[in-house]
Parts: structure tokens; sequence; C-alpha cells
């Protein structure tokens, strides 16, 4: 098919609830990367001459928004990229009124993410009758199973290990008729018949959307093994184990998500001086100055300085590794002028500031709320970022970083495996420095190396971060990203999709025509779905 119809669904415009996301602090509705991957991979997508589509629920009021938001601006993104047909916003008064897309109050998510797929089961899939859905975390997760009635293969990408229980008395409900497609679902317990599961058994959101789907994705290839092999005991038994089943069935993959591209020295307007991979050694201390006078800090253009720029939440991220060693590690390197800023949100917050205050550092150590402009400045500014995660779904800062010519202090796993490698003795491979295991006595030694790194010769330290910022620029990007989610979309639409028995139904008719891409993006007129081959699926079968 060489010009197919994608309908990309998604629930978020901003990003993921806090737990498993990237940059969670990074506005006051966002917790992870899902917006940023959301709306430039749609563009991209489009860029490559699919026929693709976006659901997502109608927030009116973030959309629009009279002040600026990054609802309506990625919104407006979409709409700049993609013809007004093609985007589909799922009507419920539910959505609204909001100001952001997760509630504190509970009970209100699970209800917000079954009006949501009862809009796109019931009215968008049959209007635009696409050729493959993508879905995104477990507010879609009833999708797939339907989409199988439909016998429309789906690719479900897990972004967050997050999920809620519903019975299906609780879905059916909301308006969505799951005995249609109740066979496709995941519950807690094996359901004898439909009658005895619905009013008593519940169904696992999450767990059924990889159960269901054809394929699924994790935002890193690491992090989809650590998951399936069970090196993490906060994933539910029942989300390892589809994630397993679809591994070994070879119908699951890691993509990585990438940075925005506004995160770009180039053209970032925080900065005070643009650069770029052959003017950076200005830039950057431009940039430094800037963030060191704002700050209150000790100005000294020569001082190695460390960024930390995730959330604080020691569950995940580990600051309690850096404040275990903070007052020694800057008492060490005194002389050097080390200086260390935390520009994030958390209840953890508290201690990187009784540590400041006790020790009258203040001249080394700044702690600040997350602020957009402050964290651009701050990514220039910096020597290296330090991520020091327990576990790491994606990760977006490592990323960042080497764009802006700031090397990466990283523990051993998850995105940070795929994204951060340790620098080789002579300087010709690798972007940060990489420690093993998961305390305060590795990430002191990843800290020592990056300083031993300050200390070489200036030609030779901008020679390797030269050649940093180009590699990352070329690498971490969302057209290196949508190329991989579009060789995906080729291979499953070119397997025999297996159906059983009861997803023996016709198929949704055609919608009418829609504008095709401008000539020059589309590649052919859309081709007619193929008619699959009845037989028995497994349960991991795609």
């Amino acid at each position: 098919m060489s010009n197919p119809r994608i309908l990309i669904v998604t629930p978020e415009i901003t990003y993921l609830p806090e737990g498993m996301g990237n940059m969670a602090q990074r506005m006051h509705a966002k917790a992870g990367g899902l917006a940023d991957v959301s709306a430039s991979l749609v563009a991209a997508l489009f860029e490559l001459g699919a026929d693709v589509h976006v659901a997502l629920p109608n927030y009116r009021q973030m959309f629009h928004a009279d002040v600026y938001d990054i609802f309506s601006q990625e919104l407006k993104t979409i709409r700049e990229r993609l013809p007004e047909e093609r985007i589909h916003l799922a009507e419920d008064r539910i959505f609204y009124y909001r100001d952001t897309v997760y509630s504190n109050y509970g009970g209100e998510n699970p209800r917000i993410a079954l009006a949501f797929q009862r809009e796109v089961i019931n009215n968008i899939i049959p209007r635009v009758a696409p050729d493959l859905i993508h879905c995104n975390d477990w507010m879609t997760g009833l999708i797939p199973g339907a989409a199988r009635r439909y016998r429309i293969p789906t690719l479900f990408t897990v972004h967050n290990i997050h999920t809620e229980k519903l019975t299906l008395d609780q879905i059916e409900a909301s308006g969505i008729d799951a005995a249609l497609f109740w066979q496709h679902l995941y519950y807690d317990k094996p359901p004898l018949n439909y009658e005895s599961a619905r009013p008593h058994v519940p169904v696992d959101q999450l767990a059924s959307g990889i159960f269901a789907a054809h394929y699924i994705n994790t935002v890193s290839p690491s992090f989809l093994d650590e998951v399936a092999d069970g090196q993490h005991h906060f994933v539910p038994p029942a989300v390892r184990q589809e994630i397993w089943n679809k591994r070994s069935a070879g119908c699951a993959v890691g993509i990585l998500n990438a940075p925005d591209a506004s995160y770009s020295p180039a053209q970032d307007i925080c900065l005070p001086l643009k650069y770029n991979a052959d003017s950076f050694t200005e830039g950057k201390r431009a940039a430094k100055a800037a963030l060191q006078e704002r700050l209150g800090l000790d100005i000294n253009p020569d001082a190695p300085l460390l960024f930390w720029p995730s959330r604080l939440d020691p569950v995940q991220k580990g600051p309690q590794l850096l404040t275990e060693i903070l007052y020694r590690t800057i008492s060490d390197y005194w002389p050097d002028g080390l200086q260390l800023v935390v520009v994030a949100n958390g209840d953890y917050q508290r201690h990187f500031a009784d540590i400041v205050r006790r020790h009258e550092i203040q001249k080394r150590v700044a702690v600040c709320n997350f602020h957009e402009s402050l964290s651009r400045l701050a990514y220039a500014a910096a020597d290296c970022v330090l991520m020091p995660s327990s576990f790491e779904p994606c990760g977006l800062p490592q990323m960042i970083a080497p764009i802006y010519g700031t090397l990466t202090i990283a523990h051993n796993t998850g995105g940070l495996k795929d994204t951060v490698s340790h620098l080789s003795p002579d300087g010709t491979s690798g972007n940060g420095f990489v420690f093993d295991f998961f305390d305060a006595t590795g990430l002191r030694w990843a800290i020592d190396e990056a300083v031993r790194f300050h200390h070489r010769p200036a030609p030779e330290r901008q020679t390797i971060i030269r050649r940093v910022i180009t590699e990352s620029v070329a690498r971490f990007n969302h057209a290196a990203t949508a190329r991989h989610y579009f060789d995906i979309y080729e291979d499953m639409l070119h397997r025999p999709l297996i159906v059983t028995e009861s997803e023996n139904a016709p198929p949704i008719p055609p919608p009418p025509p829609l504008k095709p891409p401008p000539a020059a993006r589309a590649k052919s007129a859309r081709a007619p779905r193929p008619k699959p081959a009845a037989s028995t699926r497994s349960k991991a079968a795609p």
C-alpha cells in the first residue's frame, strides 16, 4: 500500500502524568514527551506522503486560550501542517472546560478516557475508515480491541506504565458497545463468559491495548527489553507478560522519541547569543555568564557547570543520589569553581535548598522552580546535564543537551542507555559519562570523569564538543523518528492480517473522499485494503 490512511489517536496534546513521562515539570499540565511526538510525528508523516489523520479530545478552553500555552500552540502546529479535514476532535463536555489533561479528582480520569474512546470508536473510525490505527497509552487501550472487529491493524505505543481498570458494565455505560469486542480485552482474571464478566471482572486498559494490538512499541529499545525481562518491579505483571508475548511473536520494537525542533541553539530565542557547531564557544560562554548573573552565582566563565533538568522525583529521577554527595562534591572542587543549577519542580527541592542554606553555598548552587526560558538558557550554559534515573522509558533532556553542546552524566538504563555513550579516551566517540550502578558512588565517579574532561586543553575539548553537536543534530530529530514509525506501518500493512471467527464481521464502508496530500508529497492514490484470510489468532500473534 503506497499511500496508507493512518489515524493517530492521542489523548494528550500536552504530556504524560507524573511517574514515567519525560520533562514532567516543563509546564503546569505537562508530564512527558507525548505531546511533542504527537504533533511532530503527524507533520513528519504528512511530509513523507502518508494520508495521515489525528484524533484527540477537543480541549476547547486549552486550545483556544487567549494567552500563550502549549495546548493552543501545538494544535496550531498540527493545523499548519495538516489539512483541517484530517484533524478529528472528539466532542464531549468533559473535555471542554478543562485546564489540564489529567484530573486530581478520583474517578475522573477514567471517565475522560471513556468519553474520548467512545467518540473515536463510534464516530471517528467509521468516518475516517483508516488502513491503520496508531494508539497511544492507556487512555486508548480499548481501541485496538474494537479495531479488530473492523479488521483494521493497530499499533499501540507504550509511553507510560500507568493503567486504569474498569468493568464492562462501566465501559458500556459510557456508550461503548464492548459486547462486540469483549473477547479482545485483558481481564484481571479469566472471564467465563460475557454475562458473568460484565459486572464483576475488571478490564485492564493498558494491558488490553497491548494484548489486542497487532504490533506495539515502547519509546526506547532498551526499556522494551527491561520490561519484558522483568527488570522493573513497578511494572504490573499483566503488562510485563503481554509485552513479553508481543516481543516473542516479533511484534514489538523500541523507537526513541526526539526533542522538539525548537530546541536548537541556532534559533532559540531564550539565548543571549545564538550558535551552532562552528560558533558554540562564544555562544556557550555568553549563556553561562547570563545564567550566572540571573541566578546570583559567581561570574566565572571557566567554572564547570552542572545542570539538573528533570523533575525532582526520587522514585525515578534519582535526586537523592545528588543530595547525598552534593556538599562534598562542591567542596572537593571548590578551587575549580564547580557550580550546580537545578531548574525543576518537586517536593525533593527542599532537600537541595536545605543543603544550600546550611552550608551557605548560594554562590555555587542555585535551586529554582521550572521555567521554560531558564531551562533553555541552562542547557546552553551548562557543561553537563545530570540524568541519574533509576529507570527511563525514553528521556528527552539527554537528547536536548548534546544539541546545545552539553554532555550528559547518565545512569546506564532504558532510553539513557540507547542515547548516551561514554566518551572514549581519544574523544572520537561518545557523548557523555555513564555509570552502571544506581548509587551515589557511581554518580560521583561520573561527575569526576566530567570534571577531568573539563580540564583537557581547550582545543581538544572544542573538537569533541563540535563532533557531539553535529552528530546529535543529525540523530535526535522527529524526521528520524517518523521514518521508524513509517517503516513499521509499511511492515504491518504488508503482513497478512490474521483474524478469529469473532472478528469475521464486514469491514466498515469507505468514507467520503477527502482532499489528498499536496501532489509533491503524495506518492499515489490510496489503495484498497486487502481482504484478510480467515484463520485462528493466537494470543500474541499479529
